[in-house]
């Protein structure tokens, strides 16, 4: 009762299974910095969404080599 009473074609398969393709998403630009953002989300280059900031970021930490770095070269602009 529930069975097909003809096999289906492999024509007839494709030509139906051809809207099945998945379709890219569309991307936005961010309204605070400019970078391709998804639809809907914050954007993880500044946390901004709809004008607002939402995700605040931590600044990382400078090692002591960035440190000693900054410091010649403040010394290299001062001469």
């Amino acid at each position: 009762m529930g069975l097909p009473s003809k096999q289906r074609t492999k024509s007839s398969k494709k030509r139906r299974a051809s809207h099945f393709a998945l379709k890219k998403s569309g991307l936005n630009k961010c309204s605070n910095c400019g970078k391709p953002v998804l639809p809907h989300r914050a954007c993880p280059a500044c946390g901004y969404y709809q004008g607002r900031q939402i995700i605040k970021f931590k600044t990382k930490k400078k090692t002591t080599k960035q440190k000693a770095q900054e410091r010649r070269e403040k010394a290299r602009e001062k001469k």
